[in-house]
C-alpha cells in the first residue's frame, strides 16, 4: 500500500473518530486540518526542546545503550568458562589473564618469567599460564591433548585447570568481543548522526506525557468534565506503562535477543562484526515499540470509560483479540523470529486480560453507584413528601376554612337538598325565610305599576310601555309614554 495513501487513510479515520465522539462539535474539514497543524506544531516544538536537553548527555546515553551488548559479551564468555575448575574464573579475570598472556606471548622464557614476577599477582599469573598452555593444547589432536597436559612439569592443580579449560573450550585466539567492543562506523558523519538519533529517542521518552496529551486533545476534542477526569489519570498511568515497557525490553528482551543472534551467527561460522549504526537503530526501535505495546491498557480503559467498549464485548471477543495481538506483535517486532514475537505478545495478552478484569470491576462499581444514587433519590423524595405533609398539618386554619370544608362535605352528602347552609350561618342579613315575594306598598315611585295590577301586554307592546287609548285626548297629537 502506498505510504501517502496510508497516511491519508489514517488522517481520515482520525477525523471521523473525533467527529463521532462528539457529534455536537462538528467542524469543516479545513478546521480539522488547522487543529492538526496546531497539534503537529506542539509535538515538534516539545520534541525539539527535549532533544536539545538530551543531546548534552549524548555520551552517557550511548554508554547506556551499549549495556545490552556488554551483557551479550559477558553471557557468551560465562557460558564457555569451566564451572568445575580448581580455581574458578570470572569474566573480568579471564579478560585480564588473556591480555597478560597475549602480552607475554612473544617473550623468551627468562623475559616471560620476569614479566610475570613484575605483575605481583599469583592468581593472574596462574590463569595466564593456563591460557598459554590451553592455546598450545588446542592445536594438537583431541586424543593427544590429555597426554600432553599430563606430561607437563606442573602442579596437579595446574594440570586440572588446563583440562577443565580444554573441556569448556573458551576462545583464546582473539578478543571474545570481536568488533563489538568499539563497533565500526563506515561513514564520517555516522557518529554524529547516532548522537542525534539517541537524543531524539531519549527526548521521546522524556516528553512522552506531553506528546500523549497533545495527541489525545486532537483525537478527542471538546472533552467534558467527566472525560477530563479520565484523561489525566490515563496519561499518568500511560507514562508509567510506557516506562515499564521500555525497561522490560531493555533489561530482559533485548539482551536475550542479541544473544540469540550472536550465537546463531557464531554457529554459522559468521563473525559478529556489528555496525554501531545498525545496532543503535535496532535497539532504539525495539525499545520504543515495546513501550508503545504496553500502552494497550490505557487505550482500552479510555474506550471503556467513554462507553465505546464494555466488559461483555471484551470477554466475548477474547479469542479474536489474542489473534490480533499476535498479528500486531509480528508487525511491530523488528526481527522475524518467533521467540521475539512471543516475548512481545505475552505481556500484551496479560495486559489485555487485566483490562477485562478492570472493565468488570468498573462496571460493578458503576452499578453500585447507580443503585446508591437511586436509593438516595428515593429517600429524598420520601423526605420531601413527609415534610410537605407535616407542614400541611401544622398550618393554622380559620373558621371560614372549616365552614367551607363542612359545607363542601355537606354539599357532597346532601346535594339533592340544594342547601348550602348560608341562611343558617348568616341570619343577620334580614331576608325572610319564605320564598314568597312581599306585595308592594305605597313606596312605589310615580309611574310604576304594581305587579298584580299591571295590564296584560299586547302583542305589539314592549315591556315597560303603557297601552294607548284608542281615542286619546287632543293634546297636540303626541303620544305620552310612561317615563
Amino acid at each position: 500500500m502506498n505510504p501517502a495513501l496510508a497516511r491519508m487513510y489514517l488522517l481520515k479515520k482520525a477525523i471521523e473518530f473525533r467527529e463521532s465522539s462528539h457529534p455536537d462539535h462538528e467542524k469543516p474539514f479545513l478546521e480539522h486540518l488547522e487543529d492538526l497543524r496546531i497539534m503537529i506544531t506542539r509535538v515538534v516544538v516539545t520534541l525539539l526542546i527535549a532533544m536539545i536537553a538530551c543531546f548534552v548527555f549524548n555520551k552517557k546515553i550511548m554508554a547506556f545503550f551499549r549495556v545490552p551488548v556488554d551483557q551479550v559479551i559477558t553471557t557468551q564468555i560465562e557460558e564457555t568458562l569451566p564451572v568445575d575448575a580448581p580455581r574458578p574464573l570470572t569474566v573480568e579475570m579471564w579478560e585480564q589473564a588473556r591480555k597478560v598472556e597475549h602480552a607475554a606471548m612473544n617473550l623468551v622464557q627468562d623475559q616471560r618469567d620476569t614479566f610475570y614476577q613484575s605483575l605481583g599477582d599469583d592468581t593472574l599469573v596462574f590463569h595466564a599460564k593456563s591460557i598459554s598452555l590451553l592455546r598450545a593444547a588446542t592445536v594438537l589432536p583431541e586424543a593427544k591433548r590429555g597426554t600432553f597436559v599430563d606430561s607437563l612439569a606442573e602442579t596437579p592443580e595446574f594440570k586440572q585447570q588446563v583440562k577443565a579449560l580444554l573441556i569448556s573450550k573458551p576462545d583464546t585466539d582473539k578478543d571474545a568481543q570481536g568488533n563489538l567492543k568499539m563497533m565500526s562506523a563506515l561513514k564520517p558523519t555516522e557518529g554524529f548522526m547516532l548522537s542525534m538519533k539517541l537524543s531524539f529517542v531519549a527526548g521521546i521518552v522524556v516528553s512522552f506525557p506531553l506528546l500523549l496529551l497533545y495527541i489525545l486533545q486532537f483525537i478527542l476534542p471538546g472533552l467534558h468534565n467527566n472525560e477530563k477526569r479520565v484523561l489525566w489519570p490515563a496519561m499518568t498511568v500511560g507514562f508509567g506503562l510506557f516506562l515499564c515497557g521500555t525497561a522490560f525490553a531493555y533489561y530482559l528482551v533485548l539482551p536475550r535477543t542479541l544473544l540469540f543472534f550472536y550465537q546463531w551467527s557464531g554457529d554459522m561460522g559468521i563473525s559478529n562484526d556489528w555496525r554501531i549504526g545498525e545496532y543503535i537503530s535496532f535497539a532504539t526501535q525495539f525499545t520504543l515499540l515495546f513501550g508503545a505495546s504496553f500502552e494497550l491498557p490505557v487505550v482500552v480503559m479510555v474506550f471503556v470509560k467513554l462507553g465505546m467498549l464494555t466488559y461483555e464485548t471484551m470477554s466475548k471477543t477474547r479469542a479474536y483479540a489474542i489473534v490480533a495481538i499476535f498479528v500486531v506483535a509480528a508487525i511491530l517486532t523488528p526481527t522475524p523470529d518467533i521467540p521475539t514475537m512471543c516475548l512481545m505478545a505475552a505481556p500484551m495478552i496479560i495486559l489485555y486480560e487485566v483490562c477485562i478484569w478492570l472493565a468488570f470491576f468498573d462496571r460493578k462499581k458503576a452499578r453500585i453507584r447507580e443503585e446508591e444514587e437511586a436509593r438516595k433519590r428515593e429517600e429524598r423524595l420520601l423526605l420531601s413528601e413527609e415534610k410537605r405533609r407535616a407542614a400541611a398539618e401544622a398550618e393554622p386554619h380559620s373558621p371560614y376554612d372549616d365552614t367551607w370544608h363542612d359545607d363542601h362535605a355537606d354539599y357532597h352528602d346532601h346535594h339533592d337538598h340544594q342547601d348550602d347552609g348560608w341562611h343558617e350561618e348568616h341570619p343577620e342579613a334580614g331576608l325572610p325565610d319564605t320564598d314568597e315575594v312581599p306585595p308592594l306598598g305605597d313606596d312605589l315611585l310615580p309611574g310604576e305599576i304594581p305587579v298584580d295590577e299591571a295590564p296584560p301586554l299586547g302583542d305589539d307592546l314592549l315591556p315597560g310601555e303603557i297601552p294607548i287609548d284608542e281615542n286619546p285626548p287632543d293634546d297636540g297629537g303626541e303620544t305620552r309614554k310612561d317615563p
